[in-house]
């Protein structure tokens, strides 16, 4: 513990946004850092607890409880407060393969059960590791380093998002030959084109990583469809073991009256295609421009949409939560160290405030139907207020609130209300058992499906979750499927 005095010293420090009026002009990340001094005096405020519960990932009440990849974070919190940056940086690759992603994107359930929050503002963790790994790739301590030895063992990832890339460069790490297979023109998965490029930049961030992975050995089919451009009999034949992590990719949908107009789309239809757009240099192909967008559902997802309809130009934006607004301190049934169901405005709703001087989000709320203008195109959702009941079941229901009808404009509308699984054509070719909820069936902890030498990992086996818990899975079933091939691995 560098200085047992931090955590009363310092209080918690962030570093400010981009400004959120001129952030929304352009694609560029909207993250600042902290200066060094100022973020080792943040490192300062670690406890080194004697039960660090920052990085012992769990569920509680269904949500992530600590970091599910068990970072060592007040190893790397002592070491930076030490000014020890290379050693931070070595601490942190080995739970993490890409800790400039999870600095970015995961929520940080880490901060939500760091011990110091039960009484004061917790360590500012997602922070120090983004500037960590920032640092290591500045000062070019990040460098290809491919396998000393081969097995000559052939494996097939598909999916390139965050569980198969994991999955990808901790086989690699085994001496196996792996191949990436990916549907879309880019690796990257959901990091490529479900995070859009002011959260996650592509090339400063994204690629910079993939290129790595490329020249450590890591091949990837791109354009490359399991069940349309090779079939999984290809597969099974050629590779000595198969790591499915297509995701879930399937979105819920909303089928209410007047769904079949035009301009209503799937959240990430809106979001892959503005960020093919941007990469390829051309004009969206779906434009929120002097737009009035609806957006239903929240999440991340819903607030990428918010964030990318600020940056089009909407004429103005609702977002539609069924859920009660949270409160701004923890709940009694919500106690540390669960993570906080708390209010909070992210960067889309900041943005959004910031031009049209509130908050979008509409809470308690549900659409009934939407509205044509007479040619075949939405004009309009008609919302309503709504309660939650318990019905005759026992289980909570929403029931409309009378004479709360009233109707919104929008001629763009964004479905952001989650997924419900994988995609099933490539799980029926390969006969995979399914979970009730149309997952891939296999146990936590060891992966194995019903067929030898296939092994699934990521949302397509847990559902849609945290990238974070993506990255734990990959790693877990590369591991398993290194055993597999080898006998015994070494493979954390």
């Amino acid at each position: 513990m560098g200085k047992p005095t931090g955590f009363i010293e310092f209080v918690r420090e962030v570093p400010l946004d981009r400004n959120a009026l001129r952030r929304i002009r352009d694609w560029n990340e909207f993250h600042e850092h902290l200066e060094d001094d100022r973020l080792r005096q943040q490192a300062a405020r670690c406890m080194d607890c004697g039960i660090p519960f920052c990085h012992n990932g769990s569920l509680i009440s269904g949500m992530a409880s600590g970091c599910p990849i068990n970072n060592l974070i007040p190893e790397w919190n002592d070491l930076v407060y030490r000014d020890r940056w290379r050693e931070a940086l070595d601490r942190l690759h080995r739970t993490n393969n890409f800790p400039e992603f999870t600095g970015r994107v995961c929520p940080a359930p880490c901060e939500g059960s760091c011990v110091l929050g039960i009484n004061a503002p917790p360590v500012t963790i997602k922070e120090i590791e983004r500037t960590i790994v920032d640092k290591g790739w500045d000062e070019g301590w990040i460098k290809p380093e491919p396998p000393k030895k081969r097995t000559g063992k052939k494996v097939a990832v598909v999916g390139s998002g965050p569980a198969g890339l994991s999955a990808a460069a901790q086989l690699n790490r085994a001496g196996h030959w792996v191949t990436v297979f990916e549907r879309a023109d880019r690796p990257g998965g959901l990091l490529m084109y479900g995070i859009p490029n002011m959260k996650l930049d592509k090339e400063k961030v994204v690629r910079r990583r993939l290129r790595q992975m490329e020249r450590e050995g890591v091949a990837f089919r791109t354009n490359c469809e399991v069940g349309r451009d090779v079939t999984s009999a290809q597969l099974m034949e050629e590779f000595d073991a198969i790591v499915l992590c297509t995701g879930a990719t399937k979105p819920r949908d909303l089928p209410i009256e007047g769904r079949a107009l035009h301009g209503i789309h799937f959240a990430m239809e809106f979001l892959h295609a503005n960020t093919k757009a941007l990469l390829d240099k051309s004009a969206p192909p779906i434009s929120a421009q002097d737009k009035d967008v609806v957006i239903i559902g929240g999440g991340d997802t819903g607030t990428d949409c918010v964030g990318t309809s600020m940056r089009h130009g909407c004429r103005s934006l609702v977002q539609v939560e069924i859920l009660p607004r949270p409160p701004e301190t923890r709940a009694v049934d919500n106690p540390w160290p669960e993570w906080p169901k708390v209010y909070k405005m992210d960067y889309g709703q900041e943005e959004a405030a910031a031009k049209f001087g509130a908050d979008p989000r509409v809470y308690l709320t549900t659409a009934k139907k939407f509205i044509g203008d007479g040619s075949g195109h939405v004009s309009g959702v008609h919302l309503v207020q709504i309660r939650w009941e318990k019905n005759d079941k026992g289980a909570f229901v929403p029931v409309e609130l009378p004479g709360t009808d009233r109707v919104v404009p929008a001629q763009l509308v964004l479905l952001a209300m989650g997924f419900l699984g994988p995609d099933q054509p490539l799980l029926e070719s390969l006969s995979l058992e399914r979970d009730p909820r149309s997952n891939i069936k296999a146990e936590h902890g060891r992966y194995t499906t019903n067929i030898p030498k296939v092994f699934a990992a990521g949302d397509c086996r847990r559902g849609q979750s945290l990238v974070v818990w993506a990255f734990n899975e990959g790693r877990g079933a590369a591991r398993e499927c290194d055993r597999f091939l080898m006998g015994s691995t070494q493979l954390p």
